[in-house]
């Protein structure tokens, strides 16, 4: 599974700390359950979804009584589901165009009141830890007839990220309806932590 950042730990913890005694979490995607361990440790129960069949079955074959579901993030249909949402460690490979279908459809899996966690990954240094320049990488992608927009790298092998700047990240996130409670700048990614907000009526 490979080590838990000390920032993703930390959230992850005050996540939990927000999510009512029992509860269950979504984990989306879920990958092969690598936070499940923790979250089940804490007495909260967890679900999961990813459009990675292999992972999925790696998932269940380590935790056989979680429930999971062939889904990818722009398929999440749940509403007011859960009383925790996660999304680790997974917003990077979404295209700038699915940005707010994805939170939307996060927002409204989480109960009124639930408390959400997103990770956003930041564009890493370069070779000699200098500043990152993700116009390089953008120009690059461009002059081999790549149709991306700033912030996106897209490499020769057709590997793919999206970089938002912490601006446009807290603006669709909001936007969402998702209330942010703090932003974490740590181990390479923003870690947003907000909740659904409590409305009347």
């Amino acid at each position: 599974w490979g080590a838990i950042a000390p920032s993703h730990a930390t959230m992850l913890d005050r996540l939990l700390a927000a999510t009512m005694a029992g509860g269950e979490v979504l984990d989306a995607p879920c990958g092969t359950g690598k936070y499940w361990p923790t979250i089940l440790a804490s007495g909260r129960r967890v679900a999961g979804i990813d459009q990675s069949a292999g992972m999925l079955e790696q998932a269940a074959r380590r935790f056989p009584d979680v429930p999971v579901r062939h889904l990818a993030l722009q398929e999440l249909d749940d509403h007011e589901g859960f009383d925790a949402v996660v999304c680790i460690d997974a917003l990077e490979m979404v295209g700038p165009e699915d940005w707010r279908d994805v939170l939307w459809r996060l927002r409204n899996t989480a109960r009124p009141g639930a408390p959400i966690w997103l990770t956003v990954e930041q564009y890493p240094p370069g070779p000699d830890g200098d500043e990152p320049d993700l116009e390089v990488a953008f120009l690059a992608a461009r002059a081999r007839g790549a149709p991306v927009v700033p912030g996106e790298d897209l490499t020769e092998d057709g590997g793919y990220h999206y970089f938002p700047d912490r601006g446009q990240v807290v603006a669709w996130v909001t936007g969402a309806g998702i209330a942010i409670d703090d932003i974490l700048d740590a181990d390479a990614y923003l870690h947003v932590l907000g909740h659904r907000p409590v409305t009347a009526g």
